[in-house]
This record gives C-alpha cells, sequence and structure tokens, in this order.
C-alpha cells in the first residue's frame, strides 16, 4: 500500500500529453500603459475594461476547448492581462496552475507559457537589434519527473520593414542558447516565427537583406544541402537540427494563418532530435494537428479574427491565426514509414495529368509561362507538350520567362486541369514564345490561342471555321451580340466543355 502511494504522483500523469501555440491577436488590458498599439488606447476605438473583458471571454473559449496540458503564447500584453486570464479560465472550469511572461520593457506585447505541470524555472532570452524588441521565453517544465525546456518565439513580423535580417536576430540567440544546453537536452521550440516552414524557398524579394538565409531554416537547422530535414534525418544528426512538423500534413492542410487569401506556416513547433530517442519524454508520431473549430471561421471562410470595423471594436472575434499542437509521452517514440519526407522528383506537366493527388511534389524543368493575368497563368515546358493552367501560385512569375518550379498541389474544377500550389526555384531568362501558341485546329485544354478574328453571340465566337464557346472573366467585358472582334489571346479553358476564356481587356479588339 505504501508503495502504491509513492507511485501515485507519477501516475497521474502518466498518459500524453498536449503542447500547443496560439497567438491570440493583440490581448491588451484597459489599462494605459504607453506602449500600446493605437487601437487598444482606453478610451479610443471602442477600447475599455467591458470590450478586454469579451475578449477574454473568447480567447478562454478556444484555450478550453484546445485542452492542451502546455500553451505557448503570443501578444499577451503584460503580465496584468495574462494574471486576469489564467483567473478567467479557473472560474471557467480550464484552471492553469502555473504560467510565466516575459517582461520587456518598451514591448507593446510579450510572449507568454500555460501549464499544468509545474514550472520550476524561467527567463528572457534577451534578442537586441532595435528598442522594444520581443524577448524569447525560456521554461523548465517537469512532466513525470522529466525536464523537458519550452522555448517560447514570437519573431519580427514582415510587415514595417520586416526584413530577414531581423528574424536572424531572433534565431542567433536561441541558437546560442540550445548551443549552450548540456547534451540530450529534451526541449520544444514553438511559437509565432512569422516565417514559412518552406521560407528558403518562399522568401520575397523585398524582404531578402540576407542573401537568402532565412532564420528559421538555415540557423535552426531545419534544412539540409537545399532540402527539408525529416524525422530520420533528425535523429542521425550531429550538430543543430530540428524537425518541423509542418512536414506532416498534406500540402492543402498546412497553414494557420490567412492574408488576404494566402496562407502560411507562421506559426511552428520544432523538434530535436532529443525527442526522437526513446529516452525521456519523446513526440507521438504523426500527432502534429492545427486546430480548427468551426466557431474559429466565419460563414465565408476566413479566419473568425478579433473584429475592428469603421475603427470601432465590435466585440466579436478570436484571432487572425489558428492554434497548432502536438502531442508527447514518456513512452519512447514510435516510428512509422511514413517518416521520411517525401523529396521532390522532376517530371513533366504530362505527369500532372496523369495523378489526382500528389504523393510528392514535382520539379518541373524548364517551365515557360506562356500568359499570366492576375491570380492565373498557363505554362509550357516544350512547344509540343502539354500546357496546364496554374490557379492562386502565381507568386513571382512573368510572362515569357523560363522557369524551374517545384509543384506540390495539384486538382481539378470542373475538369479544368491545374495547379494549385507551386513554388519557383530559379529563374532562367526569357523565351521566344511564338512556338508555344496552340490553335483552334487542335483544340486542347490550357493551351494559349492568338490573334482568332470572328464574331460574338450568346455566348460563342463564330470564326470562318469554328464555333466555341467564348467567356469573359470579367464579365462586363462581355461585348454585344454581333459585336465583330480579333482576340488577341485566350486560354484555352474547360468548364463542363472545351470553352476560350479571356482574362482582360487588352487580351482582345473590337473590330469595325
Amino acid at each position: 500500500m505504501k508503495f502504491f502511494l509513492l507511485l501515485l504522483p507519477l501516475l497521474l500523469w502518466a498518459h500524453p500529453f498536449k503542447v500547443a501555440s496560439y497567438n491570440v491577436e493583440n490581448l491588451f488590458d484597459a489599462v494605459r500603459e504607453g506602449t500600446e498599439y493605437a487601437e487598444y488606447l482606453p478610451g479610443k476605438h471602442g477600447w475599455s475594461a467591458r470590450m478586454a473583458e469579451k475578449k477574454l471571454n473568447y480567447i478562454a473559449e478556444v484555450l478550453c476547448d484546445l485542452d492542451a496540458d502546455i500553451v505557448g503564447l503570443q501578444e499577451v500584453e503584460n503580465e496584468r492581462i495574462f494574471g486576469q486570464l489564467q483567473k478567467h479560465l479557473k472560474r471557467v472550469g480550464c484552471p492553469y496552475r502555473y504560467g510565466v511572461i516575459t517582461a520587456k520593457k518598451n514591448a507593446s506585447v510579450q510572449v507568454a507559457l500555460l501549464s499544468r505541470f509545474p514550472i520550476k524555472d524561467h527567463k528572457d532570452i534577451r534578442v537586441s537589434y532595435a528598442d522594444g524588441v520581443r524577448d524569447i521565453l525560456e521554461a523548465d517544465v517537469v512532466v513525470e519527473r522529466y525536464p523537458l525546456k519550452l522555448f517560447v518565439n514570437h519573431w519580427k513580423s514582415r510587415s514595417n520593414r520586416g526584413y530577414e535580417s531581423r528574424r536572424i536576430a531572433y534565431a542567433k540567440a536561441l541558437r546560442k542558447r540550445i548551443e549552450a544546453l548540456p547534451k540530450g537536452s529534451e526541449y520544444i521550440i514553438l511559437g509565432d516565427f512569422n516565417t514559412d516552414y518552406d521560407a528558403y524557398l518562399t522568401l520575397p524579394k523585398r524582404l531578402n537583406d540576407t542573401g537568402g538565409r532565412v532564420g528559421l531554416n538555415h540557423l535552426l537547422g531545419t534544412v539540409k544541402e537545399g532540402a527539408l530535414l525529416n524525422e530520420a534525418q533528425v535523429r542521425s544528426s550531429k550538430g543543430i537540427a530540428h524537425y518541423d512538423l509542418w512536414q506532416e500534413l498534406p500540402f492543402s492542410q498546412r497553414w494557420s494563418h490567412k492574408f488576404y487569401g494566402h496562407k502560411s506556416t507562421l506559426d511552428h513547433i520544432l523538434l530535436p532530435k532529443t525527442m526522437f530517442d526513446g529516452k525521456k519524454i519523446d513526440y507521438i508520431n504523426n500527432s502534429f494537428t492545427v486546430f480548427k473549430p468551426r466557431y474559429l471561421f466565419t460563414k465565408k471562410g476566413y479566419i473568425n479574427r478579433w473584429e475592428i470595423k469603421a475603427g470601432k471594436h465590435t466585440g466579436r472575434g478570436y484571432s487572425d491565426h489558428l492554434p497548432i499542437y502536438a502531442m508527447f509521452d514518456t513512452k519512447p517514440y514510435v516510428s512509422s514509414a511514413n517518416d521520411s519526407v517525401q523529396q521532390p522528383v522532376v517530371g513533366t506537366i504530362e505527369m500532372l495529368y496523369d495523378t489526382q493527388k500528389l504523393v510528392q511534389p514535382i520539379i518541373l524543368k524548364d517551365a515557360v509561362v506562356l500568359l499570366k493575368r492576375g491570380r492565373y497563368a498557363v505554362i509550357k515546358q516544350s512547344p509540343k507538350g502539354r500546357g496546364i493552367f496554374v490557379f492562386g501560385a502565381v507568386r513571382g512569375l512573368k510572362e515569357g520567362k523560363r522557369y524551374d518550379l517545384r509543384v506540390d498541389e495539384v486538382g481539378s474544377y470542373r475538369g479544368l486541369r491545374e495547379i494549385t500550389a507551386m513554388v519557383k526555384l530559379k529563374e532562367k531568362g526569357r523565351v521566344a514564345l511564338d512556338a508555344y501558341y496552340g490553335s483552334l485546329e487542335k483544340l486542347r485544354m490550357n493551351e494559349v490561342v492568338r490573334n482568332i478574328s470572328g464574331t460574338y453571340k450568346n455566348g460563342y465566337l463564330y470564326t470562318a471555321s469554328h464555333k466555341i464557346p467564348l467567356y469573359f472573366k470579367n464579365r462586363r467585358l462581355t461585348p454585344k451580340n454581333g459585336t465583330k472582334l480579333t482576340i488577341d489571346y485566350a486560354h484555352i479553358g474547360y468548364y463542363k466543355r472545351i470553352q476560350l476564356v479571356v482574362y482582360s481587356k487588352k487580351d482582345f479588339h473590337i473590330r469595325k
């Protein structure tokens, strides 16, 4: 009986536990400090103690439903509102006995950690490239007698001169601290890094002041020799290396933040090899998840963020980020056949028509952009080869140029084959396009045709030898019946049937 009583404290937590990260989007109190964002000045823009209480209610709702045992928080104003959050969580039946927060002077927001496990110690890791910069929180938690270190991050955003060098400053400070840890230390890195998991390929030129060097990827070691590290590679690594858990999700699910339709992976959980070594605490394989209950989305499918409308707080909404989480246990890590991240293979556009879902990224060498209009493009690899439509993933592409591209996702919409996720790897110069255009004599989906003259009537273009459906993407450009026109550029698209698609007013002209 005495032996059982001695074991009881250990058995209380003898089950998997959840670690989460959540950017709560400006959790401010209603006390003037002088460092608030303009929208959160008490008495301005409708911000008040009553409004702050509403914000607390919404964030507490998410945290209760998330039910993580440890959760790193970003964008918490100060210790006062953090304490109010803890009290609120206890009052609604979701208590966190332990909590710590950074205390960087002149910073508008801090990072914090809530824990159901004891927090034995914590410190702020200073990041000093400018005044008011947020610190990194280092916290030592004890899980079933095992020490576990958490690093909670909120790196500089990509707005307001958010050059990569500023995020490099965070990565350097964190890496220096990790290098000083005793060998075999178990830790988890989490937070809002304001960096996509594949930023080494996708970093915008306007932010690249580091020669392509990315804090998350290169300094924290999530890539090596131009490729993301998989679990097996991290387990066998000798230097600083981390596994980014985003790789466990299908490409279409890799996002926790959406800005003007652009999905991104700003929030991360990074793991060192000690989280896979079968000792003490280990990661539970394939447990990484984005928390997305229906109430975190609007009816239109947008993230249901805290709402400021016409310059006033409405008292509705949650955050512009979705929480992410992963599961851990004191049982050994169990590997699986899916642990190795599928590395890209060199392929062709023809291959993209032969598969419904990519099992690994496809690299298209020498892809030429025949047409680019807004969010849309058509590409081909050779004059006689297949073309394919690109929807949305056209950032950095220019018409008439040749590229090496990495295709991450393909799909079909009403019969039209399209690329929906793609990364530009290399630009390879300009190309003469004449040989790449198609013709009406061979109506093939995802070709681009030029200089087609005819008469428009009831949704069709009548030429000397053809009658073909003609669709104007901007319907206000649709001409009157009987109009004679020349189509300068059109995409042979498909919407239940082959049709010509005109995207812009510069793509046709009316003949007298």
